[in-house]
């Protein structure tokens, strides 16, 4: 098939690109190329066939060469340009939206490029769609989405419990006590209908992600395989930034010298999936959006499986590195959330997607892979 893939010079997206290209298909890439994921330009794992680079010296508008000659096609846009997004769309089959600005960010001052990268993007992407009549659309999602994961309570059940308060935080009691009766909580795995809760602004942007291909999917018929991706690692991290993910702040460390700072008190439950096995959940979809259901979006997990805290993951890095050990905090940020962790059982169930790399060698791994910019 033809693909195109926005945000395909990215971390992830240049993992789903090569994936894309190894099973035959023919790819193009919509990147804009902004500084805070690129700030050198394409990353030095560009996607390639065979032994011949396809990282442009000088990002062309259009990449040298015809389209789908064999290599990756390459276009430097944004998704929130029209023209650039309807030029892209000749002759695709099958969009995979992976462009977005991501992270918790600094402040509130991001929220304008939040809401602009993530909902007004999408919202071009999916009326350029519909004007030609494209129906097929892999969208990369977020757990973010759930806020707080799963709890359960040993006299009220499940239960929901609401935004932990900055009095509670700065005394040390990280853990979301119940909203009933104010007893501790057993925090279990997430399913995807699950009520969202977004917690911070990125979060937010990503729902509304979801509703606005929804939205588009029940006008034109379209279908949507919506991934929520749970924490991601592995080579190609960007380094040094806020908007990366925690394992890449703590590689960087452990590149400088310094220990891993960990926020609260390191007991913090997430599901770390590496960026190959997000890859493939992605040409999963691809290959099976065309039998999603007509005019809605179905949503799946994607997480390894292997719940673990962010203390285990700092302590795994700086073994697998060789120090020095992580630094327990207690600092913390009013947008995270204490756990959650991801049920992946129905991709496993509905598309067969299975994660290949097991925590414990995907960290030794990524204790010594490259970080972009590193």
């Amino acid at each position: 098939m033809n693909v195109l893939v926005t945000g395909g010079a990215g971390f992830i997206g240049s993992a789903v690109v090569r994936r894309l290209r190894a099973q035959g298909h023919h790819v193009r890439i919509l990147d804009a190329l902004l500084p805070a994921a690129h700030p050198a330009g394409p990353p030095e794992h560009w996607p390639a066939s065979g032994s011949r680079s396809a990282r442009p010296a000088e990002p062309p508008a259009v990449r040298a060469g015809p389209p789908y000659a064999g290599d990756v096609e390459f276009r430097v846009g944004d998704v929130r340009d029209v023209q650039a997004v309807e030029d892209a769309l000749d002759g695709i089959d099958v969009v995979c939206h992976q462009a977005a600005m991501v992270g918790l960010g600094v402040d509130l001052d991001d929220a304008p490029d939040y809401v602009g990268c993530n909902d007004l993007g999408t919202a071009v992407l999916l009326s350029a769609m519909a004007r030609r009549g494209l129906k097929r659309l892999v969208l990369a999602g977020s757990m973010v989405v759930y806020g707080e994961g799963r709890y359960e309570c040993g006299l009220h059940g499940d239960v929901a419990p609401g935004p932990r308060t900055k009095a509670d935080l700065d005394s040390g009691m990280f853990e979301p006590p119940c909203p009933a009766c104010g007893a501790p909580l057993r925090p279990g795995l997430v399913g995807e209908d699950a009520p969202l809760d977004p917690r911070n602004v990125y979060a937010a942007s990503k729902v509304a992600q979801e509703h606005l291909a929804s939205a588009w999917a029940r006008a034109s018929g379209g279908r949507v395989i919506a991934l929520r991706y749970h924490n991601v690692y592995g080579p190609g991290m960007p380094k040094d930034t806020p908007y990366a993910g925690v394992a890449s702040l703590f590689r960087s460390a452990l590149a400088r010298g310094e220990a891993p700072r960990v926020f609260e008190d390191g007991g913090q439950r997430r599901d770390f999936v590496h960026v190959d096995d997000v890859a493939d959940a992605n040409t999963t979809a691809v290959a099976a959006v065309a039998e999603a259901p007509e005019g809605a979006v179905r949503a799946y997990n994607v997480g390894s499986g292997e719940p673990h805290t962010v203390g285990e993951m700092a302590s795994a890095l700086a073994a697998a590195h060789g120090g020095p050990a992580p630094l327990v905090t207690g600092e913390y940020r009013l947008g995270d959330v204490r756990h959650i962790t991801a049920d992946s059982s129905r991709l496993r169930d509905e598309l067969g997607w299975r994660p290949g790399v097991p925590f414990a060698e995907g960290m030794r791994a990524f204790a010594r892979e490259p970080l972009r910019g590193g």
